[in-house]
């Protein structure tokens, strides 16, 4: 436990959210939250050992290895916790689907919320999945610039082209920062897009008589992927304003997206596998 706690950028972390929050949710202390979450898992599964400790961040670990009613716990592959009380956020990291509905349940009573829903956001580290959900990094929030590149989103013809110049990556910058944070932005490693839409002709007709989808998947990836995506923004790499498709990295804290043609932009599918 404490050798990860020090350590929390290892394995693959995912994130949920806490929905339906009663009304004494934010009256949950954490000795309440440690009896109730316990209770519960010891009275639905017989061999099972569970560890808390509650690091200086204020944040709750837990450590469980699962074991059933015939085999003792299995300290090897345990399941990591993390939650930090009176947030909607529980990361997660080495949970087997059988114990899924176990664990939800725990957390779901123990929190006093109504149910838990996968948050469609994963990344190898904690502490970048924290950063985004949590809003720890370096926000900024939209002002004049933003409205006018979009009314002016063409090349310099102003006699004075330098200042012009100047005054086009000053707002290619504002609107980088907007979408993806300034300074250091959370560390995600990729953004996956699945395509579920269909072929379409003149007069927004299908091309197909088929009522299946075509499919694909589009990734994204980097060592640090939002400041690879501010920095092609900024740079003019990428035309401004930044799309809904990846600025939605950010707004909505997700990094895995369905593209459906039921509606614009990104929509998203809690039920769907992570790819």
């Amino acid at each position: 436990m404490i050798y990860r706690i020090e350590n929390p950028d290892q394995g693959i972390w995912h994130a949920c959210q806490l929905t339906e929050a009663q009304d004494d949710a934010v009256c949950v202390e954490l000795t309440q939250f440690k009896e109730q979450f316990k209770a519960h898992l010891h009275g639905v599964i017989r061999n099972i050992s569970i560890k808390m400790k509650k690091h200086e961040d204020e944040a709750i670990w837990i450590r469980i290895a699962w074991g059933d009613n015939f085999s003792k716990p299995n300290h090897l592959k345990p399941t990591y916790i993390v939650h930090h009380l009176h947030t909607s956020y529980v990361f997660i990291s080495n949970l087997m689907a059988k114990h899924k509905i176990f664990l939800c349940q725990a957390l779901v009573i123990a929190t006093k919320h109504g149910s838990i829903k996968d948050g469609l956001l994963s990344t190898k580290s904690l502490t970048a999945m924290r950063d985004l959900l949590l809003r720890r990094y370096q926000q900024v929030f939209p002002n004049a610039h933003s409205r006018l590149l979009q009314e002016r989103n063409t090349l310099p013809s102003h006699p004075c082209i330098g200042k012009e110049h100047r005054d086009h990556e000053e707002i290619r910058h504002q609107m980088a920062c907007e979408a993806f944070g300034h300074g250091v932005t959370p560390k995600l490693e990729t953004a996956v897009y699945r395509l579920e839409t269909r072929y379409k002709g003149n007069g927004n007709y299908s091309l197909s008589d088929k009522e299946e989808f075509f499919r694909g998947v589009v990734r994204f990836s980097s060592s640090s992927l939002l400041e690879s995506l501010r920095h092609c923004v900024a740079s003019g790499m990428a035309e401004g304003p930044v799309t809904p498709l990846l600025s939605a990295i950010t707004q909505r804290g997700r990094n895995y997206f369905v593209i459906t043609d039921k509606g614009p932009g990104v929509s998203s599918q809690a039920s769907a596998q992570r790819a």
